[in-house]
């Protein structure tokens, strides 16, 4: 290897044939040898070592097929900034003495070979007492000795066996879970304890023995249910007497106001009873109702709420980045950057503030900034902006603002953001509570003022025997159950709903809004189109041979475009970052890059050989599998379709076989234009769908009636929104949305059930022929068979839809400029 003055170019006198590196199956084209094994670079061959003395190799058998991640070594100054006391307290999950725990995201966790070396940390790292991997959310828990390893350790001993973990700003400022879940689980522990014992003391009741016991015992009985009830009334139920008394002072009338009427009811009779020992009450239908109206907020609260559908930048951001500062380069947390810092920027990594380019040619990917799916050349002296991602050289950038004044930040300061949220109450829910309540009181009322004048007794069990039948706990139980199980199976899809209601939110879309570039396209899989003389296969095998010595992403791009061409031995390479590169193979000389890299005009990447143009390549888009599908069924159920984008105009030509109306497409789209664009179709009547993937599309997707992002990878940063849909799923999406609105004429149909249900009890209730007992009795059964009527009705549905069990890949669709 010779390196020139130039640091920015290296040269590589590659041998006559190109080995394959053990470890990670890069090429090795100067290979490090160890016990018969070729190695690509010393990190790769700094992991073997450390397998091999731990006799650990075995992770090389359990997957040959596997490519395992290329190797750091052992020693990482990026990662000086863990020894901060400040940032270790917010990072540990559990400190106590000399035992920590924390857990790290692994992006590169990819089969059972990683799995398997993972959580043998221990035999790795004395310090490291256990650990345990989750192969779904990528991540690893490891629980350690801080007298022995340190977390600095840790994170350069896994970034130097191939498994970097990833940091986020946002990992410094984490939320703690709501304590309300603990507390529900309080309340449904107190509920099904006392529902139990309620009707295990009930039980001579039920068998019609009552009169067989001393009366002493079944009042002793009467008695201990009374005293069970006591906290399921003021402490189980109470959240929702809460719900039923916030709405009455706001003077609107929600569900919870006759479910807490119903409930009263059967409490006050059971305690008139029991007190006056004139019966056992009904204390076990009582303890039994609040114990399934948990049960249903449970099933709701705990619907795939291990994902995170609120977010900000810092979900976007690095912890830390390399600060120079009077000429000696260190590491340091964002929070402690400061305005007039020089920061630098490598290859590949995140721009953290606005600021000046001081240094280097900037190629910066805006794309999920902005949308523009080009990287756009910044020269020195030019305004830079955070967000945005370098691809080439190492940049030197002054800040001119810090990270939370930032463009970036700004989006999340715009009005969406500080709107109310919407709204948590179903809109079912809200409506059916302000048709019962009045119904409730009318025919209790009417009831009692009925019988009244007549017959005392049974103006009193006539007037409670319709507050309890007519309790729609039946429909407040449909909702979470009906539509928590929709959750459930789109969940199990691909399709991750925030809540219920983002469900119940698709019945009333009849506006979707797509944005374009890692939406309906396929930015990490775009293709690179050759113009210019036809390719001979031994050129195809020079092109492959060159880029493979580069790690360049449109480098890698070409190389594994051609993988099916042989590999040749290349000469004299060179590569400028960020620019282009060369190399002698079979005595020509190839020369692929830029404009200002070749000497050409124009846009694309050039391919010279012999110093003669030959051509040059152009990305075009990959549109995802199903979408000419999806948007045939958007248009055909009348919904209007739209594509706004951040992306330069000439990608109309892209579109256009699937977007014809040219009126309904917008290109070089700012953030703000896409969230104006959402409000003037909002304002115009239409409730709207938006569909985005980036930070772009943050406050469109926040102002949006239901805001969908698309995901390559559910654990990686999704901006705020209701729903993240799973890329892999984005075929089926048309399916999901059938169903979600399924969900909600189910629901529907719930209610007519349950209104047979209520309309067949309150004619008796009203002619006093309907005791209070019979009445508690038909409660809990009208609740349990509405739920399985909408979770059975539900599961026939996905049956009918044809959605398949398992996620499929979806395959993308290509399109290219012409």
């Amino acid at each position: 290897m010779s390196v020139h003055s130039d640091p920015s170019i290296v040269s590589i006198q590659a041998p006559a044939s190109v080995g394959t590196c053990y470890h990670c199956q890069e090429p090795a084209p100067q290979p490090l040898k160890a016990n018969g094994h070729d190695f690509c670079c010393r990190g790769c061959l700094t992991v073997y070592e450390l397998l091999e003395s731990h006799d650990l190799c075995q992770y090389y058998q359990l997957d040959p097929q596997a490519q395992f991640q290329r190797g750091q070594g052992l020693d990482n100054p990026s990662y000086a900034w863990l020894d901060d006391e400040e940032v270790q307290e917010k990072l540990l999950d559990f400190k106590a003495g000399n035992t920590a725990q924390v857990h790290f995201h692994l992006p590169n966790i990819h089969c059972s070979s990683c799995l398997w070396l993972l959580e043998r940390l221990p035999k790795l790292e004395p310090g490291v007492k256990n650990s345990r991997v989750n192969f779904v959310e990528k991540s690893v828990s490891i629980q350690f000795d801080l007298s022995v390893c340190t977390l600095r350790k840790l994170a350069t001993l896994l970034a130097g066996i191939g498994y970097a973990p990833e940091f986020r700003m946002s990992d410094l400022y984490r939320v703690e879970p709501p304590k309300t879940s603990r507390r529900m689980a309080y309340q449904l522990g107190v509920a099904g304890f006392a529902v139990g014992n309620i009707m295990l003391f009930s039980f001579p009741e039920y068998l019609g023995l009552e009169r067989q016991i001393q009366p002493q015992f079944s009042q002793l009985f009467g008695y201990i249910s009374l005293a069970l009830a006591l906290p399921v009334l003021f402490y189980s139920a109470s959240d929702f007497f809460r719900s039923a008394w916030r709405g009455m002072l706001e003077r609107h009338l929600n569900i919870d106001v006759p479910l807490v009427l119903g409930m009263l009811m059967l409490f006050l009779r059971s305690t008139w009873e029991i007190l006056g020992g004139t019966g056992a009450g009904y204390l076990d239908s009582f303890a039994g109702l609040v114990f399934l109206m948990l049960i249903g907020r449970w099933f709701q609260q705990i619907s795939w709420n291990q994902l995170s559908f609120e977010r900000d930048y810092r979900a976007y951001f690095p912890v830390a980045v390399t600060c120079k500062k009077n000429g000696e380069e260190r590491v340091v947390p964002l929070s402690r950057l400061e305005i007039g810092d020089t920061v630098l920027i490598h290859n590949q990594e995140i721009i953290p503030a606005d600021g000046i380019l001081l240094k280097g040619e900037a190629q910066i990917d805006y794309s999920f900034v902005s949308g523009e799916s080009e990287p756009v050349p910044v020269k020195a002296g030019d305004k830079i902006y955070a967000g945005g991602r370098q691809v080439g050289e190492t940049l030197e950038i002054g800040l001119s603002r810090l990270v939370s004044n930032s463009y970036l930040s700004s989006l999340w300061n715009q009005e969406a953001f500080k709107s109310p949220q919407k709204g948590t109450m179903s809109r079912l829910a809200d409506q059916a509570g302000k048709v019962f309540t009045w119904l409730i009181l009318a025919a209790g009322l009417g009831a009692l003022l009925y019988w009244l004048p007549r017959d005392t007794a049974n103006a009193i069990n006539a007037f409670t025997a319709v507050m309890i039948v007519a309790c729609p706990c039946n429909i407040v139980l449909s909702i979470p159950f009906t539509l928590g199980n929709i959750l459930r199976i789109l969940g199990h899809h691909g399709l991750y709903l925030k809540n219920i209601q983002s469900v119940e939110a698709f019945s009333g879309i009849n506006a979707v809004v797509f944005d374009k570039t890692g939406t309906i396209t396929q930015a990490q899989t775009q293709a690179l189109d050759f113009y210019g003389a036809n390719l001979q296969e031994h050129e195809k095998s020079a092109i492959r041979s060159l880029t493979r010595h580069s790690n360049h992403p449109l480098s890698r791009r070409l190389a594994q475009q051609y993988a099916g061409s042989n590999l040749l031995p290349v000469q004299n390479f060179e590569e400028i970052l960020g620019k282009g590169i060369c190399g002698v193979i079979d005595g020509q000389q190839y020369q692929i890059g830029s404009t200002a890299f070749c000497g050409m005009e124009g846009d694309g990447l050039f391919l010279l050989i012999d110093n003669e143009y030959h051509g040059h390549f152009k990305l075009h888009s990959r549109f995802r599998f199903g979408l000419e599908n999806l948007l045939q069924f958007f248009r055909q159920n009348k919904y209007s379709t739209w594509l706004i984008s951040g992306d330069i105009p000439r990608a109309s030509e892209q579109v256009a076989a699937f977007f014809p109306d040219a009126d309904s497409v917008f290109f070089q789209q700012s953030p703000n234009d896409k969230l104006r664009f959402v409000k003037k179709l909002q304002q115009s009547g239409q409730r709207v769908m938006m569909l985005g993937d980036g930070l772009n599309d943050a406050g469109a997707l926040q102002q949006s009636d239901l805001g969908i992002v698309l995901a390559e990878d559910t654990n990686n940063f999704t901006p705020a929104c209701d729903g993240i849909l799973h890329a892999d799923a984005f075929h089926q999406f048309p399916k999901m949305v059938q169903l979600a609105s399924a969900g909600v004429n189910i629901v529907r149909w719930s209610y007519a059930v349950a209104l047979t249900y209520n309309f067949i009890g309150l004619s008796y209730a009203l002619s006093a022929s309907l005791s209070p007992l019979v009445a508690a009795i038909l409660m809990p059964i009208s609740s349990v068979s509405v739920v399985l009527f909408g979770v059975l009705l539900g599961n026939w549905q996905a049956y009918r839809l044809g959605l398949k069990e398992d996620i499929t890949p979806s395959k993308p669709v290509e399109v290219a400029l012409t």
